[in-house]
């Protein structure tokens, strides 16, 4: 949709020109907190299955190794101290600007996922596949504490894929399924709002739902 990539470009190039200072000041500050390259780069699943390079600040100790696909909490010995507050205010998110321009993202989509989890896909899942992935979506609002939940569970990974995975998938074929230039700001105010901690009752409500397995009685005409 041309509105839709034109809102991404103009928003993403704005946004590095307003942010450059700050992002230079957190560049500094992580080479200056721990030994490492200042940008984390993954392999993550694109539009259409295509591999793309998303980019992160780095949060974690350059020799935390590769073993755990997930983070389980924010006091995962893996996370630097700096990093812990680039999470908490999604700081680390910001480079995905620079991804935004490229075309490899949206600034609202379904949150690029990890090779291994697509592969586990059904075929309507593969849905979200369709579109360009995001920064920001409905599904990383409601499952804002993941990590938290995660960490009280004994598999970590089975139950995000068993679990959390199927509910994520759901909420962004919804919202694909009726996504309108109103839906995308309103995300996109919601993720604002989220990041200093304000809730926004419609969105908990959503969350309530989703943690209910109760999320096609909420969003009725939800694909199974």
């Amino acid at each position: 949709m041309f509105m839709k990539r034109f809102c991404d470009y103009l928003i993403a190039s704005t946004s590095l020109l307003l942010l450059a200072p700050i992002l230079l000041l957190v560049a500094i500050a992580i080479k200056a907190d721990s030994k490492g390259n200042i940008l984390f780069r993954q392999w993550r699943v694109g539009k259409n299955g295509r591999n793309f390079m998303v980019l992160k600040f780095r949060t974690m100790y350059s020799n935390a190794g590769s073993g755990r696909l997930l983070t389980v909490s924010n006091n995962d010995s893996r996370i630097t101290r700096l990093g812990i507050y680039l999470r908490k205010y999604k700081i680390d998110e910001l480079p995905q600007l620079l991804n935004v321009l490229t075309g490899d993202m949206s600034i609202v989509g379904p949150r690029p996922e990890l090779r291994e989890f697509v592969r586990l896909y059904t075929k309507s899942q593969q849905m979200v596949l369709q579109t360009k992935p995001g920064i920001t979506d409905l599904a990383s609002l409601v499952f804002i504490d993941e990590n938290e939940l995660l960490k009280n569970s004994d598999d970590p990974e089975g139950f995000y894929v068993k679990e959390i995975l199927p509910l994520k998938i759901r909420l962004n074929r919804v919202y694909l399924l009726r996504s309108t230039v109103g839906k995308y700001f309103s995300i996109i105010g919601w993720t604002l709002l989220s990041i200093f901690h304000i809730t926004n009752s419609r969105l908990r409500h959503i969350e309530a739902a989703c943690k209910s397995r109760i999320c096609e009685n909420l969003l009725p005409g939800s694909p199974d």
